[in-house]
């Protein structure tokens, strides 16, 4: 039997994009041919609790580091080893290619037959940095490929690699549930609760951090409130950047037209797309091109829940949108162009239906989870 072992940092109940495309993955492998190597999510009673209690409904084997954060350090290293040989593992697939793709020659060493390692958006920024671009260049030399989310993170990753790690590079981005995230996943009853319905509603669903772009859309709505004067902003999700953005609402003028909900549970979060007319989170790039948007994978699961998305241009964000067919990209932080897109698709119910129609489309043509876990299973 062809077994894998997936080692990772980025793994539930940790919150995240990362965490929920390579628990997905994991699912769709057969369970008798995995075992993931994770950290541990949180120190202290309550995290332990968590982590026992998902570990405990996975149908693979999950072991725990004590660590919070996994690094190639010798020992996590040799547990790493121990666990290949233990388990009879023949390949490995590294969650996130740096820094932990470091331990491929190792693994290699103890058996290892295949050596995947998948790129995400910090790795883009390794890419820039002479240091980190040597780490990442040996990281193409000891796996057998280097996966990437789209055509931003592949280039930039590419110049870092030699030329034949570079040649190895293979695409596999994050796919989409079309069955958990469609048109009819509940958005009447979230608008009911919240006190929307009737208004036209421009939903964001993200981590509250600057680079999503949360500001731009507050900024954006003393303009889109000029043309549709009951039009409401619904952010979604829960994080550091909450505060600020209260706080810019308030100094705006827009709070009443403004609702926050906090973190929502994950199988919540269908039916909060949907109680969307239009979704948008017009990304930026910070830190000189270190923060940056991998792909996005909540644009996608917005076109599969049938709303038209606005987009902005960070890094891979692009990827993730037919532009002008299943929404638009703006410049990310330009509350001018979100506005005008926004109040576009708010004032045209035909324009959002079509563009609505075209992303689930390309959804079911393109980024179904089980067209992308196949190609995992021919690349390990």
């Amino acid at each position: 039997m062809h077994k894998t072992l997936i080692v990772t940092n980025d793994f539930p109940p940790r919150p995240g994009g990362i965490q929920a495309f390579l628990h997905n993955m994991a699912l769709r492998l057969d369970p008798e041919q995995v075992v993931v190597y994770a950290s541990t999510w949180k120190r202290g009673r309550e995290g332990a609790e968590a982590t026992a209690a998902f570990d405990a409904e996975q149908p693979f084997t999950v072991v725990r580091d004590r660590t919070t954060m996994l690094l190639p350090t010798p020992r996590v290293t040799r547990r790493a080893t121990q666990l290949l040989r233990e388990h009879g593992c023949q390949s490995v697939w590294f969650g996130a290619a740096a820094p932990l793709g470091l331990m491929a020659p190792a693994l290699r060493g103890a058996g290892a037959r295949r050596l995947v390692a998948t790129a995400h958006g910090h790795e883009a920024g390794w890419a820039q940095l002479p240091v980190s671009r040597q780490l990442l260049r040996r990281i193409g030399e000891g796996t057998d490929t280097i996966t990437y989310l789209g055509e931003y993170t592949r280039s930039r990753i590419a110049a870092a690699l030699t030329p034949q790690a570079a040649g190895r590079m293979v695409q596999l981005p994050p796919g989409v549930d079309e069955k958990t995230f469609h048109p009819g996943s509940g958005g009447d009853a979230v608008r009911e609760r919240l006190g929307l319905a009737g208004r036209p509603v421009v939903v964001c669903v993200s981590r509250l951090v600057p680079r999503k772009g949360q500001d731009t859309l507050i900024l954006a709505m003393p303009e889109i409130l000029a043309k549709v004067p009951d039009a409401v902003l619904l952010i979604v999700g829960g994080g550091p950047y909450e505060k600020d953005l209260r706080k810019l609402a308030d100094e705006t003028g827009v709070a009443q037209s403004v609702r926050f909900t906090g973190p929502v549970p994950w199988e919540e979060l269908p039916a909060h797309y949907g109680a969307g007319d239009v979704f948008a989170m017009p990304c930026r790039t910070r830190r000189g091109g270190l923060d940056v948007e991998g792909l996005g994978i909540v644009y996608l699961e917005a076109s599969a829940t049938g709303l038209p998305v606005v987009a902005g241009d960070s890094g891979g964000a692009p990827d993730a949108v037919l532009d002008g067919e299943t929404g638009w990209v703006v410049r990310g932080g330009s509350a001018k162009e979100s506005a005008e897109r926004i109040v576009a698709l708010l004032e045209d119910p035909g324009l959002r239906q079509r563009m609505g129609e075209r992303g689930r489309e390309w959804v079911e043509e393109k980024w179904r989870w089980d067209l992308l876990a196949e190609k995992l299973r021919t690349l390990l």
